[in-house]
């Protein structure tokens, strides 16, 4: 699938937001844990969230779709497998650092693996860990990375954890730290990127009512013994999904309304608001409703992001449009995302006029250019073909192929994109 995007001008663009991914899988995980049964409603259904279901479901949880619904039979902590478990986890990276931790409560060994791309992104930071506390889990082929061997148990204890990767290796540990023998104590290591994310597991843990001692920004403890606890839950809105219309808004002028986004959301994707109204942007916000008006006449920035991976490659095509130079910093990680993020921030604005350049320390900038169309190849990552088509609408004459690799976490986009004569 190919989709072609004109230049367009000044937007006016209504929707309500998808469900948060993150939210999503740590809900579905910790449902799945509990005693009795939950109702999650407003669930995001993707690529993704699918592949975490499927997965718990070989692990015993019980899970019933209806629609936007899931009913979660929870397992209590008693994870049954059968023998020679394998989870296919694709390109799910969410997907197979939390549930490394998760088969770990299984009284048989399980594998996983996952697609070519799964199996170069490290986790060496997450079997350390794991390891440490009573694990013996196995690389299946090349040290530090997918497929793995999950063995062993849960001892707990404690453990400092590298996350200069990912937090979600933090994440991990601390969704299945419930029903480890013993507490656990989690210290973060120098460097850690993404901390929102660990905002939002801790959020979902209290919301199926197991509290979690944070010491600063860097120390969690989490007590074992009570467990998870069924019940209704609302999953909240996604603001990285709602990015690329706040940015499309920004780029070509006009107005974006998104609705069912929590204005107290712990979501670090909400700092694109404040990236965007820097560089001149109007936002206002009522209720569960956010609103961004532009002019289309933007400035350079500097910012780190290293608390927003998700929106990264969506802010350097907004920081193309500017008048003035931009500059980014905090995003080494993005090389070991569902593909090399750096690489096609680069190679997508290079490939349309753009003057951008990534320094040795990591960061990109990114000075004006005369953009022209072209033809984007996002190498099936979701981010890159949503970011892209911002910057299709900015320019025109953009193609982008396998466009329908958005389906990993926002199967409707370009759905909404032609609903409302964009596409």
């Amino acid at each position: 699938m190919s989709v072609t995007l004109e230049r367009s001008g000044p937007v006016e663009i209504t929707l309500t937001a998808p469900a948060s991914k993150s939210y999503t899988h740590r809900a579905l995980v910790a449902a799945g844990l509990a005693r009795g049964t939950s109702t999650l409603t407003q669930v995001l259904r993707s690529d993704d969230t699918r592949i975490t279901a499927s997965a718990l479901q070989q692990l015993g949880v019980s899970l019933q779709w209806d629609g936007d619904q899931i009913r979660v039979t929870g397992t209590g902590g008693g994870l049954q497998c059968g023998e020679h478990s394998v989870l296919d986890i694709g390109d799910s990276g969410t997907s197979l650092r939390i549930l490394t931790s998760v088969a770990l409560l299984c009284q048989r060994p399980v594998i996983i693996t996952g697609s070519p791309r799964m199996k170069e992104r490290p986790v060496g930071g997450l079997v350390n860990a794991l390891n440490s506390l009573g694990g013996r889990i196995q690389y299946l082929e090349n040290a530090g990375f997918p497929p793995l061997m999950v063995d062993g148990t849960f001892h707990g204890g404690s453990v400092k954890v590298d996350s200069t990767v990912s937090s979600q290796f933090a994440s991990s540990l601390l969704l299945s730290a419930p029903y480890a023998a013993s507490p656990l104590v989690l210290q973060l290591l120098p460097g850690a990127v993404s901390r929102p994310y660990l905002d939002v597991t801790v959020d979902v843990m209290k919301a199926f009512g197991v509290p979690v001692v944070r010491e600063g920004q860097d120390r969690f403890l989490v007590h074992p013994g009570k467990g998870y606890c069924g019940r209704d839950y609302q999953v909240e809105g996604d603001y990285s999904s709602a990015s690329y219309f706040f940015a499309i808004a920004a780029v070509c002028g006009g107005r974006a309304r998104v609705s069912s986004l929590s204005p107290g959301s712990v979501q670090g994707d909400r700092q694109f608001l404040d990236a965007l109204a820097e560089m001149g942007c109007r936002i206002s916000c009522s209720d569960d409703c956010v609103t961004v008006e532009s002019d289309g006449v933007l400035e350079g920035i500097e910012r780190d992001l290293s608390s927003s991976p998700d929106t990264v490659q969506t802010l350097c095509m907004v920081a193309a449009c500017a008048r003035s130079p931009s500059r980014f910093s905090g995003i080494s990680h993005l090389q070991f995302k569902e593909s090399n993020r750096i690489f096609a921030i680069l190679s997508t604005l290079q490939q349309l006029g753009g003057d951008v350049r990534a320094g040795k320390d990591g960061s990109i900038t990114i000075r004006p250019a005369p953009l022209h169309g072209g033809t984007i190849d996002p190498a099936g990552d979701h981010r890159t073909a949503m970011s892209a088509a911002v910057l299709g609408l900015a320019v025109g004459g953009i193609t982008i192929t396998d466009a329908g690799c958005v389906s990993k976490s926002f199967p409707e986009f370009w759905d909404i994109l032609q609903r409302d004569g964009l596409v």
